[in-house]
Order: C-alpha cells, then sequence, then structure tokens
C-alpha cells in the first residue's frame, strides 16, 4: 500500500476509485481491554468473557467505537493524495452504521473508496471516502462509514 500523489487538479479524476484494502488487524481480548480502559466503558460485553460467553454473541466483542478509532491506523499509506500537503485533519463523518459485532479474536480489514472531492479554496480541498470495515469470514461488515478529511495544500 502506498499513497499516489497527483497534482490537485486531478483529484476529482479518482471520484469512485477503490483502494487496496489495507491489512488485517486482529480484534483481540488485550486490544478491547485497553480501550475500554482509556474510555471507561466496561461494559460486561466487552470485558467479561465468562458473561459475554452466555449472551446470544457467545463472547465478548469489541466497542464499535474502537472498531471507528482503527480507521486512522486502516487507512494509513494508503490514498490518493494532492502534490504539496501541508497536512490533514479529520473533518468528521456524513455516515457511521454498525452493521456487524466484532467478536474478540476476529481480524477486521478496511476498503476504502474515494467518493468525493471538494475544492473549499485554493489550499482547502475536503475528500470524503466510503470506508467498509470487513469481519474475515462474514459476509456483513463491522461498519460502514463516510469519513471526511480536509487537506491543507501549500
Amino acid at each position: 500500500m502506498a499513497f499516489t500523489v497527483v497534482p490537485k487538479e486531478e483529484l476529482v479524476n479518482y471520484k469512485g476509485t477503490r483502494l487496496e484494502p489495507s491489512p488485517w488487524s486482529t480484534m483481540d481480548q488485550e486490544r478491547i481491554n485497553t480501550f475500554a480502559d482509556c474510555t471507561e466503558d466496561h461494559q460486561f460485553i466487552h470485558v467479561d468473557q465468562e458473561k459475554a460467553a452466555q449472551t446470544p454473541l457467545g463472547g465478548t466483542i469489541a466497542h464499535g467505537l474502537l472498531t471507528l478509532a482503527m480507521l486512522p491506523k486502516f487507512c494509513e499509506g494508503n490514498g490518493i493524495m494532492p502534490e504539496n500537503v501541508v497536512m490533514g485533519l479529520n473533518y468528521g463523518f456524513d455516515k457511521v452504521r454498525f452493521l456487524a459485532p466484532v467478536k474478540a479474536g476476529k481480524r477486521v480489514r478496511a476498503q476504502i473508496e474515494m467518493l468525493d472531492v471538494q475544492f473549499k479554496d485554493a489550499n482547502r480541498i475536503l475528500i470524503k471516502q466510503g470506508i467498509t470495515v470487513e469481519i474475515e469470514g462474514e459476509e456483513t461488515p463491522a461498519l460502514v462509514a463516510e469519513w471526511l478529511s480536509m487537506i491543507i495544500v501549500g
């Protein structure tokens, strides 16, 4: 995976482009517990393996927000960027939906698509990416999102 760097005027030509999927990443119990500690969200379904095993899910699951928080990792080094980038800023989300739980120990990865490019002015470009986080071996994705990034160019 690598960034494709193009003149900023050419970014619009990449709308609809699907990028190479990210590498698989394991959502192990240690990662889930660490996230629970950071967010102080210790709901049993995430951290109590014995109690979670008695639910219809059969075990602990990752927090949906943990899966969402992994997007920067999934997207690092993979994208289409304009020349002369000064910085990129997280601008938010137009859509986030959690479609399936990620059971502890499962592997996930992101599929990324360039959805839109808007030139805000000569130095600011708003890029919308469609992100689908897949769960290995499962048909329904963990989440889908439309992620916005404001790219500042020099």
